[in-house]
């Protein structure tokens, strides 16, 4: 199985994770949930500073949750999380979703949210998450689409934000409109029972367009992306603060509004 060859758009910028530590398993894993038993065994992929990951094993408290991420660094924050709610059913490892260090079979669920469109091979880490999932047991991912994001009002620096968010992650390996491609990848990984849903997070008050918008003004600065777009020929500084400008003047909007859909897929081993 080949190593990851695709780049990490966000990084672990502080600003990227404000945004990480937000996701619960209510507002980012409602469609998989209802599917887990007080005994499951499951792999959170791509778990970063482990808020899913602790949600889930709260709800499996005869089981066991195994965080991993490809940054070792944001699982010691993972780490803490889980201790500091008490739980004792949680380990946490390094690792890469295109070769994971499991045997066949090891889990009842896995789950990767918001990894897809960062890896460089989605269809052989879908392949790969099947092998360590036990027959009949789920393969559960969820992805956000950029292409779909939708927004009020219509601002064209927003607009050019988005385009060049999309470019930047493809240059990096990824796929940013992921969600509308879940269950595409999951047949062509072999699947036959695949079950699609979507769901979208939306900022709509005071408090949630400041938060949203202030923390997308400085990723767009200060992040992963902001080196990745400058150094890759992407866009300039001078165009970056124009795309954290347009932001903020988002943010500041009584009657902004801001939607981000998901995919979702429930695959069946």
């Amino acid at each position: 199985m080949p190593k990851e060859t695709a780049t990490y758009t966000h990084g672990h910028h502080p600003s990227v994770l404000r945004s990480h530590t937000w996701r619960t398993a209510a507002n980012s894993a409602a469609y998989l949930v209802g599917e887990l038993a007080p005994d499951t065994r499951l792999l959170d992929i791509g778990c970063g500073p482990g808020t899913i990951t602790a949600d889930l094993a709260a709800l499996v408290p005869d089981g066991r949750v195994t965080g991993m991420d490809a940054a070792a660094d944001v699982l010691d924050q993972a780490r803490a999380e889980a201790a500091g709610r008490g739980l004792t059913n949680t380990a946490f490892a390094v690792g890469d979703v295109h070769a994971l260090g499991f045997a066949d079979g090891s889990f009842d669920v896995v789950h990767a949210h918001q990894v897809l469109q960062h890896v460089g091979d989605p269809v052989g880490a879908l392949r790969e998450m099947w092998r360590v999932c036990r027959p009949g047991g789920l393969v559960a991912a969820r992805d956000s689409d950029y292409g779909a994001m939708f927004w009020y009002p219509r601002t064209e620096g927003l607009d050019e934000w988005r385009e060049l968010y999309r470019r930047v992650a493809r240059g990096n390996g990824g796929e940013p409109d992921a969600g509308r491609r879940l269950h595409v990848w999951a047949r062509e990984a072999g699947f036959t029972q695949v079950a699609s849903s979507s769901s979208v997070w939306c900022f709509a008050t005071a408090e949630e367009r400041r938060w949203w918008s202030g923390l997308w003004a400085e990723r767009t600065l200060a992040s992963s992306f902001a080196r990745t777009a400058v150094d890759g020929g992407f866009a300039t500084a001078a165009r970056l603060d124009d795309a954290a400008r347009a932001w903020r003047e988002w943010g500041a909007r009584e009657d902004g509004w801001f939607g981000v859909p998901h995919g979702e897929i429930l695959c069946r081993a």
